[in-house]
């Protein structure tokens, strides 16, 4: 380019290449322009540098005798004094080159006259007190067509490293994936996780059907065996907290994905062994999914701030009802054409891609991450009060406090209505809309679809709030206030309908309303107590997981002996009392150390 800046604007005597100089292995600057390039030398750590310097001149080259001198205030500056200022092709050129850092030394070079093709002569002017090392290079031109030209890399004899020179503004590049925030790669990731896991619960909810009628079981017998999940789920809440807090959410993630991919596989051989070890298996795949949120929940509350805490917990939960969309979406092709256990053992499998990248990606925290830029570990460690690991966890402080047991009330009222529409929603809309095993699989992807939906917008919105001014205990109280109220509601109105349409669009909107809870009462474990978020999510969690197992195998009892209407009223005033209960007694505030 320095040759190309020549003979388009004729001045020889400074040109400048304006840009960000990039450190990289090799000390080498490179400047590269439309045309060719002159390799020049560097100034490194404030020594004298002088570097071999070649190039294949093209086409236009200049003979003569070339004073450079490359100056530190300004990324690139060079001087040059011609002896002949006349334009000769494919003559030999002798350069000399003198580097120095000093900044006395930029007085080397001074203009005088300017000829009559605007290049300048140049006053060579040394310091009386600098010290220059100088070098000569000899070379011969060869006649090559200018366009491609190339610029040989210069070899450092102190070792690999380069500085890398560009036009324009110059910035160290890296693929748009390694810039990519880690803290989203974290939530990214447990997003998969909880796609996976929902999608591995829900396959049940299909193949139920056609299992019942291949074993013979009646609705008491397949309530039985959908809350079997439920007791296993329960004996991992609290231990699951406990495990993340300590240990780190890392490998107690990874433990739960791999253990219920693995009894996910194993369920169709166990039905056909017989019910009481379908049970046992359906047992064992909750020990794993129960220590899911537990840890998911410890992870995020290291890796995000709280200014990001709605929308990412928001973006995790809409991963389950993802994963029910795909589990009722796809369950149904499955077992029409290749039978009831090929959604069990596809399923499963999906468990181990994901351990890899969780291997490979995930770190508990980012003081563990060794590829974390500073930059966003001094943002996370900034907006985010607690990172050390706990060791002792304060049981009878944790007991005490008015808003952890609004959580754990809540989290129960909340479930109810929540897992009976999880599991039971496939059988109301066969036995009551009349729809196939295909059609209620496609039918119950819609309610799902819109959680996922509005609990992401739910997520935004509270967010935005709190960067409003608004006080987080007033967001958290408005949507969850939202989540308890909006289902309660369009569960009411479901006895009043007279068309399936109808029924599918007030499930919908029940579940989509259903979903803000997601930053209500499941972002409030991070907001009263960070360092036990892990605890607090397992107690609260076992609640729900309570209200999972009484309330789905309560269903199948009430459907032998009542309808889907006093199902319904039930989940309703357990919503109402969840309501006056999280508006009394939550806060946002920060009540445990």
């Amino acid at each position: 380019m320095a040759i190309g800046s020549f003979i388009s604007s004729r001045n020889f005597g400074s040109f400048i290449g304006s840009g960000k100089i990039c450190d990289r292995d090799r000390a080498i600057s490179r400047l590269r322009g439309e045309q060719s390039g002159i390799p020049v030398a560097q100034n490194v750590a404030g020594s004298m540098l002088y570097q071999k310097l070649c190039s294949q001149m093209a086409n236009c080259l200049i003979s003569g005798y070339t004073h450079c001198h490359l100056r530190k205030e300004h990324p690139l500056s060079l001087g040059c004094n011609e002896k002949s200022r006349r334009i000769y092709l494919r003559q030999s050129v002798r350069c000399e080159c003198h580097l120095s850092s000093e900044h006395s030394l930029g007085s080397w070079f001074q203009p005088s006259t300017v000829d009559r093709i605007g290049t300048r002569n140049w006053k060579f002017v040394q310091n009386k007190h600098a010290r220059v090392k100088r070098f000569r290079a000899f070379y011969k031109s060869e006649e090559y067509d200018i366009t491609e030209a190339k610029v040989d890399s210069l070899n450092s004899p102190e070792g690999p490293s380069e500085v890398v020179l560009l036009e324009g503004n110059v910035q160290e590049t890296s693929p748009w994936w390694e810039q990519f925030p880690k803290r989203w790669v974290i939530v990214l990731l447990c997003f998969v996780a909880f796609l996976l896991c929902n999608m591995d619960r829900v396959n049940m909810s299909i193949a139920i059907l056609p299992m019942s009628q291949e074993f013979n079981w009646n609705s008491a017998t397949v309530g039985l065996i959908q809350s079997s999940f439920f007791w296993g789920y329960l004996l991992t809440q609290i231990v699951g907290g406990i495990w993340a807090d300590k240990i780190g959410g890392k490998l107690v993630l990874g433990f739960g994905v791999v253990w219920w991919s693995l009894a996910t596989v194993l369920t169709p051989i166990a039905a056909r062994i017989g019910l009481p070890f379908l049970l046992t298996m359906r047992a064992l795949m909750g020990i794993g999914e129960g220590v899911a949120m537990p840890a998911m929940n410890n992870m995020l509350s290291k890796w995000i701030p709280v200014s990001e805490r709605s929308r990412s917990l928001a973006l995790v939960y809409s991963g389950m009802y993802l994963g029910s969309v795909a589990g009722l979406a796809v369950s149904p092709i499955l077992i029409h054409k290749f039978g009831w256990p090929s959604v069990f053992y596809s399923f499963g499998s999906l468990g181990s891609i994901w351990f890899a990248f969780w291997l490979k990606k995930a770190y508990s925290s980012p003081k563990e991450d060794p590829e974390l830029r500073a930059e966003e570990k001094n943002f996370i460690l900034g907006g985010n009060m607690s990172k050390e690991p706990v060791s002792v966890i304060p049981w009878k402080s944790i007991l005490s406090k008015a808003p952890v047991w609004a959580l754990i009330i809540s989290h129960f009222c909340h479930n109810w209505g929540t897992f009976i529409l999880l599991t039971w929603m496939p059988t109301y809309y066969n036995q009551v809309l009349k729809f196939n095993l295909t059609e209620s699989g496609l039918l119950c992807v819609l309610p799902w679809l819109t959680m996922a939906l509005f609990a992401n917008l739910g997520g935004w919105i509270a967010d935005t709030l709190v960067s409003k001014g608004l006080s987080i205990t007033a967001v958290r109280k408005i949507m969850q206030s939202i989540g308890f109220l909006g289902p309660a509601f369009f569960l009411t109105q479901l006895s009043n309908v007279r068309t399936p349409a109808m029924a599918v669009l007030c499930m919908a909107c029940s579940q989509g309303s259903d979903a803000f809870s997601q930053s209500g009462l499941y972002s409030n474990h991070q907001d009263i107590g960070p360092r036990y978020a892990g605890v607090l999510l397992g107690l609260s969690n076992t609640a729900g997981v309570l209200a999972g197992v009484f309330g789905t195998a309560a269903t199948g009892y009430i459907l032998q002996r009542g309808t889907w209407d006093d199902v319904f009223k039930v989940a309703v005033v357990l919503y109402i009392i969840g309501t006056l209960v999280w508006n009394l007694f939550a806060t946002g505030e920060k009540v445990l150390d």
